[in-house]
């Protein structure tokens, strides 16, 4: 009867010591993977377990950890992707933030969509523009930040393969119009007859001051020019056809170009132009518009 009670006992501590085996491998329990836990009160809780240093599984809790630990943490399928999605675009906002401060305007970044500035600049361009006061060049005008090409020929101030600053401008003073972007060629005072005191013959077509409305200069400003063109803006159905550009009418001066990048922009924009009216989404990396104006070229509006 003794030898029977102590295999009895036996048996009983080998099943125990199974049983807390089974336990201690059980894979649900190892890993964390298993169905959701239930608090105190019964109420599931959604959790997910993580690696620690030590190479332990740990679960993390919106209960316990709360919202922001758990996001930042968790390795569910959907937060991960969530969370992928979202270091992206904050990865965007820091670079137009960065932009912008350097830049000092926004848009810092605009496309160009018309040739008249070739070879310097080609349609489909990006180019990164500044406020006119960033990185001012010597000799510029006073007022301004801006090198005319007559300053630059002088003091070796070049921009994109000639002397002289190119700047981004509203023909005109108009907001309604696609702005322009061209080579600022000399500065000129209201009254002055710069037909005979600053211009290339050539480039004004052999005309006189008396043929121009631009001419004598109807108030203080620049005279501009496309690479490509052969006259001035400031000539009737020539370039940019507008008059003595003011220094409030630039709203940037051109620092950087990225060949090709911007005709993604112009070609879906061109699709979609081809749907229907539409109106550009603005993004944290929004890029302008901007023509370098020829004869017969036409302009897109913003």
């Amino acid at each position: 009867m003794g030898r029977s009670d102590s295999d009895s006992r036996g048996a009983s501590a080998a099943d125990d010591r199974e049983n807390r085996s089974d336990a201690e491998i059980d894979p649900r329990t190892e890993t964390g993977d298993g169905p959701a836990t239930s608090d105190a009160s019964g109420r599931g809780s959604a959790s997910r377990s993580e690696t620690t240093e030590n190479g332990d599984r740990e679960t993390v809790t919106i209960e316990d950890d709360g919202i922001v630990r758990w996001f930042l943490r968790s390795e569910d399928d959907t937060v991960v992707v969530a969370r992928d999605v979202l270091s992206g675009v904050a990865l965007v906002v820091v670079l137009g933030l960065v932009l912008f401060a350097i830049s000092g305007i926004w848009p810092p970044l605009v496309v160009i969509e018309s040739p008249s500035m070739t070879p310097n600049m080609q349609t489909g361009d990006l180019v990164f523009v500044v406020d006119d006061d960033r990185f001012v060049g010597d000799d510029h005008v006073d007022g301004t930040g801006i090198v005319p090409r007559e300053n630059g020929v002088e003091t070796g101030h070049e921009k994109f393969g000639d002397p002289g600053d190119v700047i981004v401008f509203k023909p005109d003073g108009s907001e309604s119009r696609t702005p322009v972007i061209h080579r600022a060629h000399f500065w000129v005072e209201e009254g002055e007859n710069w037909v005979e005191t600053k211009a290339d013959p050539v480039a004004v077509d052999g005309r006189t001051c008396d043929e121009l409305a631009a001419c004598p200069a109807p108030h203080d400003g620049f005279v501009t020019k496309g690479d490509a063109n052969g006259g001035y803006d400031q000539l009737p159905n020539r370039g940019a056809e507008t008059t003595v550009i003011k220094p409030e009418w630039v709203t940037g001066k051109a620092m950087v170009r990225a060949p090709w990048i911007g005709y993604l922009r112009l070609t879906v924009e061109s699709k979609l132009s081809a749907m229907g009216p539409s109106t550009p989404a603005a993004g944290p990396l929004e890029t302008g518009r901007v023509t370098a104006s020829g004869p017969g070229i036409a302009s897109t509006a913003m």
